[in-house]
């Protein structure tokens, strides 16, 4: 297998849009008096992980519900390969490894996964399953036994055991250690190169960063910017610029295309949408100017921009 800063963002190839596998369209959907998510939109392409961002309560869980046939909208339409996603064809065409998932702790991993291979028309080999999800070695071991990363890469199996073309991973590493999530993020770049269509949800921004083809942000149930995580990152945070200088942080902040500029013990940190004009106005003004680093913005610094009122 690719290592994974060459397994992940394997771009999809030829001139034309990958199929559309499943979507949003203006839903929304509302829980008694209050709004989960108002007039999103949203599409999952073949061979593309698209990572679904936003804080606690943003509505992210109720739009995978809705994709996976568990929520009806309030308005708008959910389709997955153009049909409901409550029909029965709909649902054999989907995996989904939630963190909510409760399976039967006395049976073994492969029990487990022939059990769910059961549930599909044209489910994967037992043995490839095992394969992918880096079970074999314990294939024999209850559920019940399991420690986190394995009881993860378990219920990362069941997703995928059906061969679907939609899989839907709500938060799939939280709570493994470094190993453990490099292996999930092998395996679902893995699924991505087989054309598998991709929904992330995580609050590991930089898994949504290293993984993502397309970062969906929403915020208080409103889609509020999506693109690639290159241009998440450059259209709403800029470069940071790290430096040395007598120039004070109020100074900074007058100058045009900075955004933010404040004191920190390596210096200053500030951050602008044109870099070049901005060092050379600091340059010009403080020729003194050292440690000088200029790099781009974080996915966490663009999330918290874009999500802090």
């Amino acid at each position: 297998m690719p290592a994974i800063a060459d397994a992940a963002r394997i771009e999809p190839t030829g001139s034309h849009a990958p199929e559309l596998i499943a979507s949003l369209h203006a839903v929304s959907k509302r829980y008694g008096g209050r709004t989960a998510l108002d007039g999103v939109s949203l599409e999952l392409r073949r061979g593309e992980v698209v990572a679904l961002l936003g804080p606690n309560g943003a509505g992210k869980t109720t739009a995978v519900k809705l994709l996976l046939g568990l929520l009806s909208p309030a308005s708008g339409s959910v389709r997955v390969l153009g049909r409901d996603p409550r029909s029965s064809a709909a649902r054999v065409a989907i995996g989904a490894m939630l963190q909510v998932a409760r399976v039967p702790d006395m049976l073994t991993v492969r029990e487990q996964i022939e059990l769910f291979r059961s549930y599909y028309p044209r489910p994967l080999p037992t043995p490839e399953v095992l394969r992918l999800a880096g079970l074999s070695a314990i294939e024999h071991q209850r559920f019940g036994t399991l420690s986190g990363g394995q009881r993860q890469r378990a219920l990362f199996a069941l997703a995928v055991c059906g061969d679907p073309d939609l899989v839907c991973l709500d938060e799939p590493t939280v709570g493994l250690d470094i190993h453990s999530r490099r292996q999930v993020w092998e395996q679902v770049s893995t699924l991505a190169a087989a054309g598998k269509a991709v929904l992330l949800t995580t609050h590991y921004l930089e898994e949504a960063d290293a993984l993502a083809h397309r970062i969906v942000l929403i915020n208080q149930g409103r889609l509020v910017r999506e693109g690639t995580p290159a241009q998440i990152k450059q259209g709403v945070a800029g470069r940071r610029i790290r430096c040395r200088t007598r120039l004070a942080p109020d100074a900074l902040r007058a100058l045009p295309a900075v955004t933010s500029a404040e004191a920190s013990e390596a210096g200053v940190v500030i951050f602008t949408q044109d870099p070049e004009a901005v060092l050379r106005r600091m340059l010009t003004e403080d020729p003194g100017l050292s440690d000088l680093e200029v790099t781009t913005a974080s996915l966490d610094e663009a999330f918290l921009a874009l999500t802090t009122a």
